[in-house]
């Protein structure tokens, strides 16, 4: 049961070094606690966990024009931040997350800002039909967090310049561009700002849980310098590709996938999963069920219906079996 709420503001707009608070906060909050953190980054595109960087941004361009690459640790898609865009955090234990209610309290300090709002899909939050957030979520060790994104002000045209979501994303989706799905949230309340977004949340977060928000303070720069230093190596950006033998992708029910896999004396010897699903486990799971595989459909079909849910193993194995093996 939830008897305190607690929040932290970040006054960095350095990605690596906030993505390392979440983290913090995150390891650190305590059992009857929940935690709003609120952070915002300079000119960042922010990947899934899961993703391949090259596949979903312009990564030459977006670090010649001084942006910054980052990957957290939640699944989901890319996302683009600069200073117009507002990103939240709920933290507590896995027992007490309630994403009903945190979601209740982005729509009451989007209606303090005078927008009507509603839900759609799979974890997005819609102004005027269009998108403004989007939600991604991670779990270890009893705890939990989900977090995402408020496009108050954003550059729309470094959104769409940067960002370069799959083909099969857009013709699934019928989009001409990523920008034409999405909207500023100053668009409906001019006078908008994220500072005032802040104030919306926490009184929001007041009235959904009837208990004062209360700063935290305790934070500890040693160890956040620490995990930042991880946050920003270039193999947990960029990964570590394989000379891989067969590939295939698609988009699947539960999200965009990219499946490359080395082969071996008829065996599977590596692969990589890339993927935007939420699911932040997913590319693991299948990568311990199948290495060291025959190459054989029926014997990675039963592989994954041990590994995944059914919905889930079957839509990779027939993707697996239409591309490769057909």
């Amino acid at each position: 049961m939830i008897k305190k709420l607690q929040y932290y503001v970040s006054h960095t707009a350095d990605p690596h070094v906030n993505l390392a608070t979440e983290k913090y906060l995150f390891d650190t909050v305590e059992s009857d606690a929940l935690l709003l953190y609120l952070w915002q980054n300079q000119s960042t595109v922010v990947i899934g966990k899961n993703q391949n960087a090259f596949s979903e941004c312009r990564t030459e361009l977006l670090e010649k024009e001084g942006g910054t690459l980052a990957r957290r640790l939640s699944g989901g898609g890319a996302v683009f931040h600069d200073l117009g865009n507002l990103n939240f955090t709920f933290i507590s234990t896995t027992e007490n997350l309630d994403v009903a209610r945190h979601m209740q309290v982005i729509c009451e300090a989007c209606r303090l800002a005078g927008i009507e709002t509603e839900l759609s899909g799979r974890n997005d939050i819609l102004a005027d039909g269009r998108k403004f957030s989007g939600n991604a979520f991670y779990n270890s060790k009893g705890r939990s967090y989900h977090h995402g994104t408020l496009l108050i002000r954003a550059d729309m045209e470094k959104l769409g310049r940067y960002l370069t979501p799959p083909k099969a994303k857009l013709e699934t989706k019928g989009i001409k561009s990523v920008r034409s799905r999405v909207i500023n949230l100053s668009e409906l309340s001019p006078t908008l700002t994220c500072d005032a977004m802040k104030a919306h949340l926490l009184a929001a977060a007041e009235a959904v849980y009837g208990l004062p928000p209360i700063p935290f303070e305790s934070i500890d720069g040693e160890r956040i310098a620490a995990y930042a230093a991880q946050f920003g190596n270039r193999e947990f950006l960029y990964g570590s590709p394989i000379p891989f033998d067969a590939s295939c992708e698609g988009r699947l029910p539960f999200g965009n996938v990219k499946l490359e896999l080395c082969v071996k004396g008829g065996r599977i010897t590596d692969l990589r999963l890339y993927t935007d699903a939420l699911n932040a486990e997913l590319s693991k799971t299948v990568e311990q069920a199948l290495v060291s595989l025959p190459f054989e459909p029926q014997a990675i079909r039963d592989a994954l219906l041990k590994a995944l849910d059914e919905a889930d193993a079957l839509a990779i194995a027939d993707l697996l079996s239409e591309q490769i093996f057909s």
